[in-house]
């Protein structure tokens, strides 16, 4: 492995004393206590931003041991396993982006997960019709090949200075010591209560004697210590050709299901194979300039990159305006626009033909732009346009069916080094609580990534993603690296199915074109438009002047938790959490000025 700690240019000068951790969040005790979550931080030396104070507080130890960058992240990613798991963990998958100081260049690794070989069109129908969602869900049928462990090693050969082993310890310490349960881990423990409470392996881990922990109890997982400690001894390979493959796949075809529970559970198509042949990718990112700056992000199978970059195109193409309104209505427009042309063209690109320099080309974008109004807002859904290269008038208005579904169940991460190193990670386990199936003695659960495939044909024979053998859900994660002449500006990313897309613009929107400080553009009420008649907001949002444009609102109580980090002129790094969204964030920094 490489390491890029020697080189690249740095984020301020650091002397020795600025090793002293100074986050606000407490080092690690022989009892655990509730963690401190401090949603802003700014400081020097490195920084790490996670919704999880114990989970931050692993990756500034990290930075602080003289770790980079790509180790913290995976450090953060592990605890965030322990602490978080009804969002992360070795059960699923995620996308990583990596800016490397040392070359100037942004990097990105696909650990998506894939489909069984033997998956069809058709494996989520039944007698003509789609299976039930929940039912999909709940599943071994849902379970796709784990791409989490291979990004972590594969991020940590290419970039990391320090060993798997090293990397998981901080995490295999929080699962073996436990950590306080706050009121967030027991909501989500209560959602996931009838679900737990049908599988033998979910029961005995998250419901001891019967119901969720009680707030300020402390929480252990010494079967996932112990595995943890597994594949740090024996490497990640452990899980894709190993015992711990075997289990797994023992699991999805024979869910350990408790009798007479009232849940239809499918077993699965995975088999051993599909786990031995899994490889995370390192793919090309996307690229659009917008105001000047360049914004990198995730490619497919990730829509994110795809639809953040074509709507930020979108608003480029259309005129000055420093109006609050006019760029929040175009937002919401532009929003819509791409979501049309997401659901229309992005899918598995090993599988379908993605056009996507066309999708994020300035003609294109001009196209689209031209639909937009300053008086009156579309009807929605709008059509998808056609990224074909030749570009004219406004296309006539029609009508196209709305987005597919996507879990809400996820988590980002953001971190920096004092070598100038950033990393994007957003990772996830798919719905809240994966396919709600505990590998049994092994401490997580496995995802339900699979429902992120359209089941049935919604495009009248063009659908992008249907399942298929090997292939990738479309994902709408969208970690996202934004430079200013070549050296970080913004790091960022968000949590939340398919309003990831827009939570990760709105926050760019906030922060380049309202001019709000980053800590304010991520608390900012939201709103999230994805080609629907109606937006969804948050109950702060400002909505009277949009209606007056003709955009009608539905209520949405909370979108995203976004974690952010922003590079400033005097060197020093501002790291963001969510101040109360999910229960707020944890921010911190190696150094406080």
């Amino acid at each position: 492995m490489r390491s890029s700690r020697h080189s690249g240019p740095v984020l301020a000068v650091v002397v020795a004393a600025a090793l002293a951790v100074t986050t606000g969040i407490a080092p690690a005790a022989a009892h655990p206590r509730p963690g401190d979550k401090v949603p802003v931080a700014v400081g020097t030396g490195g920084a790490v931003a996670t919704v999880d104070a114990d989970a931050t507080r692993v990756g500034i130890e990290v930075l602080r041991k003289g770790g980079n960058a790509v180790d913290a992240a995976v450090a953060a990613a592990a605890t965030l396993g322990v602490t978080e798991p009804f969002s992360s963990g070795i059960g699923g998958g995620g996308f990583f982006v990596y800016y490397d100081a040392a070359t100037r260049t942004v990097h990105t690794i696909d650990g998506r997960e894939t489909a069984p070989m033997t998956m069809r069109s058709d494996s989520f129908v039944e007698g003509g019709v789609p299976i039930p969602f929940a039912d999909a869900v709940t599943s071994g049928l849902s379970v796709g090949v784990p791409g989490t462990p291979a990004t972590w090693q594969t991020a940590l050969d290419q970039w990391g200075s320090i060993s798997l082993h090293k990397a998981l310890s901080g995490a295999t310490e929080v699962a073996r010591r436990g950590f306080v349960v706050d009121q967030t881990f027991v909501d989500q423990t209560t959602a996931n209560v009838a679900r737990f409470s049908a599988f033998r392996s979910s029961a005995d881990l998250f419901l001891r004697r019967g119901a969720p922990p009680a707030v300020g109890s402390v929480f252990r997982n010494r079967d996932l210590a112990d595995t943890y400690d597994l594949l740090g001894r024996k490497g990640v390979g452990e899980l894709y050709t190993g015992r711990l493959a075997r289990e797994i796949v023992q699991t999805v075809q024979r869910p350990p299901v408790r009798r007479h529970s009232p849940l239809v559970v499918r077993p699965g198509l995975l088999e051993r194979a599909d786990l031995a042949s899994y490889t995370a990718l390192l793919r090309q990112p996307t690229l659009v300039s917008y105001r000047g700056l360049d914004v990198y992000g995730m490619a497919p199978p990730s829509s994110g990159g795809s639809t953040v970059g074509e709507a930020l195109n979108i608003l480029e193409a259309l005129p000055a305006t420093t109006d609050r309104t006019q760029t929040l209505h175009r937002y919401l427009e532009a929003s819509a626009l791409a979501f049309a042309d997401r659901n229309r063209y992005v899918g598995d690109p090993a599988v379908v033909q993605v056009p996507l320099q066309e999708l994020l080309s300035d003609g294109f974008a001009g196209e689209r732009a031209c639909q937009i109004s300053a008086t009156s807002a579309l009807t929605k859904p709008v059509a998808a346009g056609s990224p074909d290269g030749v570009y004219g008038p406004c296309p006539a208005p029609a009508t196209v069916g709305t987005e597919g579904s996507d879990g809400q169940s996820t988590t980002h991460l953001t971190t920096a080094d004092r070598w100038g190193n950033v990393v994007a990670y957003t990772l996830t386990i798919e719905s809240l609580g994966g396919n709600g199936i505990v590998v049994p003695g092994r401490g997580f659960l496995l995802n339900n990534e699979l429902t992120d495939f359209n089941f049935t044909d919604t495009q009248g024979g063009n659908d992008p993603n249907l399942p298929g053998p090997g292939k990738r859900p479309r994902s709408s994660m969208a970690p996202t690296i934004v430079l200013a002449e070549g050296t970080p500006l913004l790091a960022l990313g968000s949590p939340g199915g398919s309003t990831i897309i827009t939570t990760v613009l709105q926050i760019l929107v906030n922060r380049l074109d309202l001019g709000m400080t980053l800590d304010a553009a991520v608390a900012a009420p939201r709103a999230t438009q994805r080609n629907t008649a109606a937006v969804q907001a948050e109950p702060g949002f400002d909505r009277a002047p949009l209606q007056a444009l003709g955009h009608t609102f539905a209520d949405n109580p909370e979108i995203g938790a976004a974690t952010a980090i922003e590079f400033r002129d005097d060197g020093s790094v501002l790291a963001v959490a969510e101040p109360t969204r999910r229960g707020g964030g944890s921010a911190g920094v190696v150094e406080r000025p």
